[in-house]
């Protein structure tokens, strides 16, 4: 069996491309950011030559007022270390694993599978998947993989029961020892 799936990955990246791009942007703006730094921060090098940068500046930007809770037109590392608690336990959306599922170390067939087959992770239907419903979505998925797996064995000994002739026949496993009763 391959790697089983797992969103530990996922949301360990983006707590860390949303936590590195605060702490350098916090370092070159002295303190608190605010959305007129952040702004500033996507045309600047030291931030867009970073590895998570501009993408997670740009994210951060385009969400300001839901990391920003007290609405004081600043993110404190406070508000960085909630919002990302909150992601971590209610989940990410899709377009959250959109934009940040490449950057945050998920590997490109990860988030494909994830963005693929979103609607069964999501087993609370609330819009968001999260760490364990990935995890626990991998097993499932691991635990089909071996019924199919049995089931195939089983028709692949039940044809050398019976032979390889199936039109001759159509019966369960259980019915082997009522042919005779039948045919007479």
């Amino acid at each position: 069996m391959g790697k089983r799936l797992d969103g530990s990955s996922l949301f360990t990246g983006i707590n860390s491309g949303l936590t590195n791009t605060f702490s350098l942007l916090s370092n070159q703006y002295q303190g608190d950011i605010s959305l007129e730094n952040l702004n500033k921060a996507l045309s600047n090098t030291n931030v867009t030559n970073t590895a998570y940068g501009s993408t997670f500046a740009s994210y951060l930007t385009g969400n300001f007022n839901s990391v920003d809770k007290n609405g004081d037109g600043k993110i404190s590392a406070d508000e960085i270390q909630t919002y990302m608690n909150n992601i971590a336990t209610q989940g990410l959306t899709r377009e959250q694993i959109i934009n940040l599922g490449s950057v945050s170390g998920m590997t490109n067939s990860l988030q494909e599978t994830v963005l693929s087959h979103f609607d069964d992770i999501d087993a609370n239907h609330d819009g968001k998947v999260t760490s364990q419903e990935i995890s626990a979505y991998g097993v499932n998925s691991d635990i089909q993989k071996q019924k199919t797996a049995d089931i195939n064995r089983t028709v692949n000994n039940l044809s050398m029961f019976y032979g390889s002739d199936s039109d001759k026949y159509e019966g369960s496993m259980l019915d082997y020892r009522y042919l005779d009763d039948k045919e007479s």
